[in-house]
This record gives structure tokens, sequence and C-alpha cells, in this order.
């Protein structure tokens, strides 16, 4: 499936104002935030489906994507557009059996390899990082830095979002770097203005140059 969106928010609803994930995301949508990955991994089977029922509810009034992280399940169950996969999740290709060609499937990567695997096994999209020092992605390893994004972003068949410490402040690093898009959770969850830090990057993004050249190259190398 095509991706068309250049920012894509990630959840942690521990982050958000007064806890309130559906408040903060709404907020999010209202910027210009038009793809949500529902990842609040420590939740249970029934309070994830509930939550992914009204998030699903909330992103389709803004004809906005909504994947769930890693549950297949959850996503069939409430009509997500798709999944986002991790290391110790299902491979791409299993879920694309499971979802169908008109399902939208990211994965996480963290080094060349992993972003080669997620092309080959049908991947729409890949994260990769983290780029700068971030504690939601300590447990992942030092940065990968700049240079390594923009070499991954270089040899990618196929989009890459760079995640991890990405905001607004180095967000134009990343797009010099050829991403053809950023991912993150704090940068616009735990603002103190969420509609206001999604629209700036939306906007900022949107209209940079090297990002529309990312997009070019990442459609070159499907095809």
């Amino acid at each position: 499936m095509q991706v068309d969106f250049r920012v894509y928010l990630i959840t942690d609803r521990r982050q958000a104002p007064g806890d309130d994930i559906m408040q903060t995301v709404a907020w999010a949508l209202d910027g210009g935030i038009r793809a949500v990955q529902l990842r609040e991994k420590d939740l249970p089977g029934k309070e994830l489906y509930r939550l992914a029922e009204q998030m699903r509810a909330l992103t389709a009034r803004y004809g906005a994507r909504l994947l769930v992280n890693d549950r297949v399940d959850v996503a069939m169950a409430v009509g997500a557009d798709g999944v986002h996969l991790g290391g110790s999740s299902i491979p791409a290709s299993v879920a694309r059996t499971l979802l169908g060609e008109g399902a939208l499937i990211g994965c996480s990567t963290h080094n060349a390899r992993e972003l080669k695997e997620a092309a080959e096994q049908g991947a729409d999209f890949a994260t990769f990082g983290p780029v700068y020092p971030t504690p939601s992605k300590a447990a992942y390893g030092p940065p990968v830095g700049v240079i390594a994004l923009a070499e991954a972003c270089r040899e990618s068949a196929i989009p890459v979002f760079a995640l991890g410490g990405v905001k607004k402040e180095n967000a134009g690093e990343v797009i010099v770097a050829g991403a053809f898009g950023i991912a993150m959770i704090s940068g616009v969850v735990a603002a103190a203005d969420p509609r206001g830090a999604a629209a700036e990057l939306v906007t900022r993004f949107g209209k940079t140059a090297a990002g529309q050249a990312g997009s070019e190259a990442a459609k070159e190398g499907k095809s």
C-alpha cells in the first residue's frame, strides 16, 4: 500500500497530559497528523481492543491511518489500516497473508540488515533508529546517528521514517539525510501544545524539498 503520510505519531498514554491519550491524539489530528500507531504494549488484550475501537473511530473522522503495534488480531478486529511489527513480532509476510494486500505494514528496524529483511518480507515502510538519544529507545542500544540514517535511506527499497529523539529542533537533519518521514512519541504526545507541535512538524516536513526527493527515491526503489 502507498505510504501517504510523512509524520507518524506513536502513542504512549503515560506521556500524554493527564494520561488522556484520546484527547492528545485528537489534538494531534487537529494539527494535521494523518497516521497514528497505537502502541500501548502493557495493556491486556481486552483493554487494548477497547482503546483501539475508540482510536479507530477517532482517526476515521479525520481520514487518518491507524496502525496497531504488534497485535494483528486487534488490528483486524477494529478494522485498522494495518500493523506495525517489531523484532519479536510475526514476520511481515505472515501479517500480509492475514491482513491482505490492502493493509499497511510497517516494521521497526535498527540496522541495514533489518531494513533489508523488512523490505524483502513485504513491509510497506520501516522506522529506523534510534537516531538520537531517547529514554524510550534506550533498550535498543546507542543511537545510530544521522550518517547511518542517510546510508539506510540511500539503500532502502521502502520508505524510511527516522525514529528516536526526533524533535522539531533536529527534524531538519533527518530531512537532509533523506528520510521519507519522521516518527515520534514525545515530540507531540508530551508537548505542552500537541496540536501546535503537530501542525509545525506537518507543515515543515511536507514543504521540504529533501523530503520530496526522499519520496521519489523510495518510489523508484520499489519499482
